[in-house]
């Protein structure tokens, strides 16, 4: 089978990224849009094809998982021999459970329409939720970043530095950051008040004269970290926090948040299109890479075993 990748619009710069370094130029594709915004994907010269369709579904998510649906209809339908969903960043994940009866698990109901369309398999980088694969009907590939970014880091983490964790959701996160840079790990507990408030309200670690590295799987209105750099201050460490998140999505009051003299870099990765300027003080850390890599071994059917997310 020919590899093929096929570029959503949600970050072309990325594929087509991947599509370099795999020495694959990327398939036509075009999405049509009618006037009363309905749209329609159009690709060609796939038949046969191991098709590798990169579309994060990042804000509009809504917007972007109906693009990457039809995509992959279009795809099933130009006659592709089997079908890999690549969304770096995958919207939804964070609705993996009932918060309250009445609630829709989001994650499930997209999966299960990636897999009615004719998704065989998905590659998704640093998850929300550990528990996506159990989720999906399909094989799911959990990549990461983290090596990547704590190779970026550099000499942004001396040897006197903390590893933070915002919440204890992200403690695993900061343990594998830590484990990869040699360096302790401190852990802030909070309490979100509603999609956009968070109270952080105690450390546990020691910060007091030491720089600190803020890290998470994601960076939505800035909330968490806004909140954890305040409280680190608060506990003595060095002013100027470095932030390190696989997604920056950077929504609603984000940038008002982290353009505070407190954070002094915020390193993102690109499984979301970033704009050229936002005030922030943002540096981006490519993920072509290690997804050109994995997907080079899954349409060469070798193993993805030293890529995979820790769980």
């Amino acid at each position: 089978m020919t590899l093929r990748i096929v570029a959503g619009s949600a970050n072309r710069a990325l594929a087509g990224s991947v599509a370099d370094l795999l020495g694959a130029a990327p398939a036509a594709a075009a999405v049509e849009r009618f006037p009363d915004g309905e749209l329609r994907p159009v690709v060609d010269g796939l038949s046969g094809a191991d098709v590798y369709l990169v579309q994060p579904t990042s804000p509009p998510v809504n917007e972007h998982v109906m693009e990457l649906l039809l995509l992959v209809d279009a795809c099933r339908r130009a006659g592709a021999a089997r079908i890999t969903a690549v969304m770096p960043y995958f919207g939804y994940a964070r609705q993996d459970r009932r918060g309250r009866p009445g609630q829709a698990i989001g994650v499930r109901v997209v999966a299960d329409a990636l897999a009615s369309a004719g998704t065989r398999r998905l590659i998704v980088v640093d998850p929300h939720t550990t528990a996506l694969e159990a989720i999906c009907a399909g094989a799911v590939e959990m990549l990461t970043a983290v090596p990547s970014l704590a190779r970026a880091l550099g000499d942004q983490v001396p040897e006197e530095a903390v590893l933070v964790a915002p919440d204890l959701g992200a403690v695993k996160l900061a343990e594998h950051y830590g484990a990869l840079l040699s360096r302790p790990v401190a852990v802030v507990r909070k309490t979100r008040l509603s999609g956009t408030r968070v109270v952080a309200e105690e450390l546990v670690g020691d910060v007091r004269d030491r720089p600190v590295v803020v890290v998470d799987d994601m960076i939505s209105t800035g909330g968490t970290i806004e909140a954890a750099a305040e409280v680190v201050a608060h506990h003595g460490a060095v002013p100027e926090v470095v932030v390190a998140a696989t997604h920056g999505l950077f929504v609603g009051p984000a940038a008002e948040r982290l353009s505070s003299a407190r954070i002094r870099r915020i390193l993102v990765t690109d499984t979301v299109a970033q704009p050229a300027a936002s005030g922030m003080p943002i540096a981006v850390c490519s993920v072509a890479p290690p997804l050109a890599d994995a997907i080079g071994r899954l349409h060469r059917d070798e193993p993805l075993d030293d890529l995979l997310a820790r769980t």
